[in-house]
């Protein structure tokens, strides 16, 4: 058991340094509704996000701009990739099951209807190991909410 535990934390760990080092969605967006920054002056990351919406008001198209650890522009593209063509509320769902996983490892919501899109996000959950590594990954989603509430920036708080 102790081996599949351990090919599976090298295997997120993978997963986190091959979207720290190749962010899919690492771009600011030709035309967007709502951006929003992010800052950690406890470590130096920085992201900004940028959000599109569709007709309907989902999320048509996300992006970011990140300056920072592996941990943080990882999570910056996991979440773009998770909340983009879903609704606001999804987002927010989201966000909350994603908040909670960091800081606990575990997910109550993992089970519900983002059962898939919280998956996408496991490679993540080790952050709970290390307190001060949860605002890195969280970072990112804290910005989010704050341009889906049409703030200019955001508290990692």
């Amino acid at each position: 058991m102790s081996d599949t535990f351990d090919d599976l934390r090298d295997l997120y760990q993978e997963v986190i340094l091959d979207h720290g080092r190749n962010p899919r969605r690492g771009r600011r967006l030709a035309a967007f509704d709502a951006t929003a920054k992010g800052d950690n002056p406890m470590c130096g990351d920085r992201v900004q996000v940028f959000l599109k919406y569709g007709p309907d008001g989902a999320i048509a198209d996300t992006g970011f701009e990140a300056r920072g650890c592996a941990i943080s522009v990882a999570s910056a593209d996991l979440m773009a990739e998770t909340v983009t063509g879903r609704s606001q509320q999804d987002a927010r769902a989201l966000f909350a099951a994603f908040r909670e996983l960091a800081r606990t490892g575990r997910c109550p919501a993992c089970d519900g209807a983002l059962a898939e899109a919280l998956e996408r996000l496991q490679p993540l959950a080790g952050v709970h190991e290390y307190p001060s590594r949860v605002k890195c990954a969280t970072l990112p989603w804290h910005a989010l909410i704050a341009a889906l509430d049409g703030a200019q920036e955001a508290s990692s708080e």
